[in-house]
């Protein structure tokens, strides 16, 4: 570990790299086919041995989420695809879907504290932890990362905001972790009472997008914060050394961007599905389609790392998108829709008000007794866990496009 760099993996040339990672590639996948009966059907007739490369990794299928979730459906509750049975885990998890997660046994089971360290953290630090660590591993993907770079951690999780100010104006940590925009919300409520977050240096933010405008402001009240790029099953795939330099790939991560609907990659630059193959031993993931959308960007950073950039999140392939940290389904708008037939249609809209993920249920209804933006509303918040407000509009209003979740952020500003 230097003062730039978290080892000399971060600095080998790409060669070097990928040449290490394919001569691992074809016992890593040997393994889960031996270990994982689901990965012995997914990769049936695949030669592990014939792995040798970029070209031969791109013959193998994808497995993207949904058949993941119909897997764990069918065979509950990791589908076959963890190589170890489910009480030799150290935590299982349940993201939305539902998905189920195992955590296996290792110090930094998904790969934070690089992301940690790239983000200006260093052993000594108190880091106040505001990720979720209800149900999904988000909190504890971070916890792990930070501990494992010698971080102190408070775990915060979400909620109690005030309770959260109180712990920061006392404990005095240098950084914070968690979701883009609850940054915002802790310090203004700081701000609100009179105490002092003047202690919060850094921050690594995931969970969302970290919008320019509130990347600025964070930067105006002396806080430097740079973005990991991970998901529930994976880990940290990437993460930023630097503001607006792309998302660098992480190591033992193996990043695909191919064309949406297939498993075929596209050139550099343009834009694609992210598939992750890592190497993870207890739940390996090989060409695992995440759902993402990014691109590679040309060059390296100027940070001195030499791995793969990525241009950073550009949205979702499907419509499955992430509102405060949180992915809503379109099955759960299927669900809603389910509990009240007098809806005829209806489009969950996502917008951006006062740096903040807000979202509206708009929908149309022949009929609207008493009570129903009520009933919706209490239905929207049991299904999504996250409140919305509720818009009845005209009959004919929403387009019939089959879009039931409509992102409008705008992720340029």
């Amino acid at each position: 570990m230097s003062a730039e760099h978290f080892d000399t993996l971060e600095t080998r040339e790409p060669g070097e790299r990928d040449a290490d990672l394919f001569a691992r590639l074809p016992g890593h996948v040997a393994d889960a086919m031996a270990k994982a009966p689901g990965w012995a059907r997914h990769l049936e007739g695949c030669d592990p041995a014939s792995l040798a490369d970029r070209a031969a990794l791109a013959r193998l299928p994808v497995l993207r989420k949904p058949d993941l979730m119909a897997a764990q459906a069918q065979t509950p509750p990791f589908g076959g695809f963890a190589t170890a049975p489910l009480s030799a885990m150290g935590r299982i998890f349940m993201s939305p879907g539902p998905i189920w997660e195992p955590q296996g046994g290792e110090v930094d089971p998904w790969s934070a504290a690089r992301a940690f360290f790239a983000a200006g953290f260093r052993a000594g630090d108190i880091v106040h932890n505001a990720l979720s660590y209800h149900l999904t591993p988000g909190g504890f993907i971070l916890d792990h990362g930070a501990r494992a770079l010698g971080c102190a951690v408070f775990p915060a999780g979400v909620g109690n905001t005030e309770m959260q100010v109180e712990a920061i104006a006392t404990l005095r940590p240098t950084g914070y972790a968690g979701t883009p925009d609850y940054l915002k919300i802790l310090l203004d409520k700081a701000a609100e009472l009179g105490r002092d977050a003047s202690s919060l240096r850094r921050g690594l933010v995931s969970g969302g997008a970290l919008f320019p405008s509130l990347r600025a402001e964070y930067r105006e009240r002396g806080i430097e914060v740079l973005q990991a790029y991970a998901t529930a099953d994976a880990g940290v795939i990437a993460y930023e050394a630097a503001a607006d330099q792309g998302m660098i790939v992480n190591e033992d991560v193996i990043v695909e961007i191919v064309r949406p609907g297939s498993g075929v990659p596209v050139p550099e630059g343009e834009v694609g599905e992210v598939v992750v193959t890592n190497f993870n031993r207890a739940y390996p993931l090989i060409r695992f389609g995440t759902g993402d959308l990014s691109a590679v960007l040309p060059g390296r950073s100027p940070c001195g790392r030499t791995n793969m950039r990525l241009k950073g999140w550009m949205g979702r392939a499907d419509q499955r998108t992430k509102i405060k940290g949180m992915f809503v389904d379109p099955k759960q708008i299927s669900e809603l829709l389910g509990r009240h037939p007098e809806i005829t249609r209806a489009r969950l809209i996502v917008e951006r008000q006062a740096e903040q993920d807000v979202m509206r249920l708009a929908y149309e209804a022949e009929a609207h007794g008493d009570g129903l933006d009520q009933a919706i509303s209490a239905t929207l918040r049991e299904v999504t866990k996250l409140s919305g407000q509720v818009e009845r509009v005209l009959p004919g209003a929403l387009p019939n496009d089959g879009k039931v979740i409509a992102d409008e952020r705008n992720y340029e500003a």
